[in-house]
């Protein structure tokens, strides 16, 4: 029957290099998980998808804003709050309307 350990005591350099790696958590990683080599350039165009994300939600937060400091000093009747309030709520109003 053959035997499955090795009574070498000899270490090679790239066992020393794994060990090394393995009880060094603060050295940065020299290849991903699957073996591939990292990837950095990725990292800007996650930015660049992350910053056109937040410009799309700053625009339409814009505008669906409703400015009531715009709205007229004048009492209005309360059918004509019911109008606005419909206008807004429907999204047909424009600035002409107001």
């Amino acid at each position: 029957m053959g035997c499955c350990y090795s009574s070498e005591n000899e270490d090679s350099d790239q066992d020393r290099e794994e060990r090394k790696l393995l009880l060094d958590p603060s050295s940065p990683p020299t290849k991903a998980l699957n073996g591939a080599e990292p990837n950095y350039h990725s990292l800007p165009s996650a930015r660049t998808d992350e910053q056109a994300l937040l410009s799309s939600i700053l625009a339409k937060t814009a505008s669906n804003i409703i400015d009531v400091s715009a709205a007229d000093s004048q009492g209005m009747e309360q059918h004509e709050y019911m109008d606005r309030a419909r206008q807004y709520r429907d999204g047909s109003h424009t600035e002409k309307e107001l």
